[in-house]
């Protein structure tokens, strides 16, 4: 009989913990613990008065593969069917994403003819990577960096601009230091196992978790999606949970209840707070590694020593909103590699694939210009040394450069999201294994979710926390 569990972190992967252990009849008591005023983590939508919604986070939600499967029934599950909105793959936000070198946009090949021409900025055509990278031999690292797997695998030029840029896109990182194994769980795979990303992808990369859809789900394959949010921005996501929460009678909520500590006893943690102490069987932590490493005990300094090693960057993120339809393309958004520009990541056209998070009234175009990340440094200096101004000024000087959008925007907003992105570097996995190998020959009864370790996207943590959930509660998820 499982009694109480302690979930500490209360962002979407421990929103999403609380909520598979509170169905189940084994556990009576779930205590949430979160050190701010707010649940949600980095999952956070501003709603302006007059209809337009923001996000300063994760903005579309991937459907595919089973962890997509997984949040749309999830999804289901908080009766927030009526509240999705999709973005199908043959819209042109889905289509058309765009690469900024050379201060020119240059549009990602896609389809059959992409790939058998010479597209700009690429100085021949993809097939000739392809056909080549079946022949290439299989990687005898443990590890290898992304941007050593795919200059080996695809050749240097596709490694420095758009592999460069991908990373950029999705991790806020530098692809010379981030791991392939950890960050591409499927690529490396696909080369371990049959030798060829290719054939990887045609064959599949063996055995991956296995979740039935359910009806939303099966709804997004039939509609063929390629995205989703929802009408009133993806913060209603962790609302739905913490209401679902609050609902089940289950769950002890704390919040402003930073931990200080916590400590293993006799029947499993104490966990010490500012003002007083929680007892708990078992702690799944969804704290960022390094504030979990700041709780434990001395007992636990293996443990410690690894969480510390996890890095982080800052990302400053700045939405801006235009009169009028400005964009001289028509497309999802575009990236840059570190070559062109260290300090801007990139830009996401938010009004193409969700016109419906534009005002009602009057034609208006938002976009959402990101920065720092790896390069935080590159904008201006130590955190807190950039005042919100000179972001919001480089901002708008990169929509004019890029987008040759000269009027000033109507609107903005600044959030510089402290240490949001976890970086999975070269050797990530042997130290979770590492880490997951001393929790179990202490026995600590303690689960490491979040996005610290397995995977960064709001489906990975997602997921994360299900399998928590269910490996405490004895059922193989």
């Amino acid at each position: 009989q499982m009694k109480t569990v302690a979930v500490l972190g209360g962002g979407v992967a421990g929103l999403a913990a609380s909520f598979y252990l509170c169905r189940s009849p084994q556990v009576t008591k779930v205590i949430l613990v979160e050190s701010s005023g707010r649940l949600g983590g980095w999952l956070s939508s501003t709603r302006r008065a007059d209809g337009a919604v923001f996000e300063h986070g994760p903005r579309g939600i991937r459907p595919a593969g089973a962890l997509g499967r997984n949040t749309l029934n999830m999804v289901d599950e908080l009766g927030l069917q009526e509240e999705i909105v999709p973005v199908p793959s043959s819209h042109a936000a889905s289509r058309n994403r765009y690469l900024y070198v050379n201060q020119k946009l240059h549009r990602m090949p896609s389809g059959l003819r992409g790939l058998v021409r010479t597209v700009p900025p690429f100085s021949r055509p993809l097939l000739l990577n392809l056909a080549q990278e079946m022949l290439v031999k299989k990687g005898q690292q443990e590890d290898e960096t992304i941007h050593s797997f795919f200059s080996r695998r695809l050749g240097q030029e596709l490694a420095d601009i758009a592999v460069d840029s991908l990373c950029r896109g999705v991790f806020a990182g530098d692809c010379r230091r981030l791991s392939v194994r950890s960050c591409f769980p499927p690529l490396f795979q696909a080369e371990q196992r049959r030798g060829s990303l290719l054939l990887g992808m045609m064959l599949g990369s063996g055995p991956g978790p296995v979740v039935p859809p359910g009806a939303l789900a099966l709804r997004s394959v039939k509609e063929s999606w390629a995205q989703w949010s929802l009408r009133r921005g993806v913060e209603s996501l962790p609302e739905a949970l913490a209401e679902f929460l609050r609902r089940s009678g289950k769950v002890e909520l704390h919040v402003h209840a930073p931990v200080a500590q916590i400590q293993p006893s006799a029947s499993g943690w104490k966990i010490c707070l500012e003002d007083g102490v929680l007892s708990a069987d078992h702690v799944i932590s969804a704290l960022p590694a390094k504030a979990l490493a700041s709780a434990l005990p001395p007992s636990c300094r293996p443990l410690t020593q690894q969480l510390k090693g996890i890095e982080t960057v800052t990302v400053a993120v700045v939405n801006l909103e235009y009169e009028g339809s400005v964009l001289p393309v028509e497309g999802f958004g575009h990236l840059l590699p570190s070559s062109e520009d260290p300090a801007l990541l990139g830009v996401v056209y938010d009004s193409e694939a969700f016109p419906q998070h534009n005002r009602p009234t009057g034609t208006t175009t938002r976009l959402t210009v990101m920065m720092g990340g790896a390069w935080f440094h590159a904008v201006g200096g130590p955190l807190g040394a950039v005042p919100e101004e000179a972001l919001l000024s480089r901002a708008t000087e990169a929509v004019h450069a890029h987008l040759h959008v000269s009027a000033a925007p109507i609107w903005s907003h600044v959030s510089v999201q402290k240490d949001c992105i976890p970086q999975y570097y070269q050797g990530h996995s042997g130290r979770l294994a590492s880490m997951r190998s001393f929790i179990r020959k202490e026995n600590l009864a303690l689960s490491l979710i979040g996005s610290s370790y397995d995977g960064v996207s709001v489906n990975d943590v997602i997921y994360g926390g299900r399998t928590a959930a269910e490996e405490l509660l004895g059922a193989k998820p």
